[in-house]
């Protein structure tokens, strides 16, 4: 696996990405919903991959759209780390693809209406694109 370092705006939030593909293999996926075309987010994930967030301070954690996903931010500069979601058995997700230290190696972007999905078909997409996430347990809401 290759392993790629991102950070959140002001660098108080930092994560490590561990993908079995080159970076530039992926293309990240613009979700379409009113939250993330304000915040300009595209989404990167792979189901064997691994994403490590890192913060000394509890992580800002809001829902939006069908109230499911959990949208991971800093508590300082706001910045959107992650969407993720907790499975039963692990907490998954997709990184803020902007933030990775070599995102110039990406894949242009593609468009996604995840909007369009019912909440059940959302998780199981979720569970089957989505990496695994490690991030501190303290969370504010």
């Amino acid at each position: 696996m290759d392993s790629y370092d991102g950070n959140c705006g002001c660098g108080k939030v930092t994560f490590s990405l561990s993908l079995p593909k080159l970076l530039h293999q992926y293309s990240p996926r613009k979700c379409d919903c009113d939250f993330c075309v304000a915040r300009d987010i595209a989404y990167l994930s792979d189901p064997e991959g691994l994403l490590d967030i890192e913060c000394s301070e509890p992580l800002d954690v809001q829902r939006q759209g069908s109230d499911q996903a959990e949208f991971v931010s800093c508590p300082h500069c706001k910045s959107v780390i992650a969407a993720t979601f907790q499975a039963r058995e692990k907490r998954v997700g997709a990184v803020n693809a902007a933030l990775l230290q070599a995102r110039s190696a990406l894949g242009e972007s593609m468009v996604v209406s995840p909007k369009v999905l019912t909440p059940a078909q959302k998780v199981a997409r979720w569970q089957t694109l989505w990496l695994t996430v490690k991030m501190p347990g303290g969370a504010r809401r």
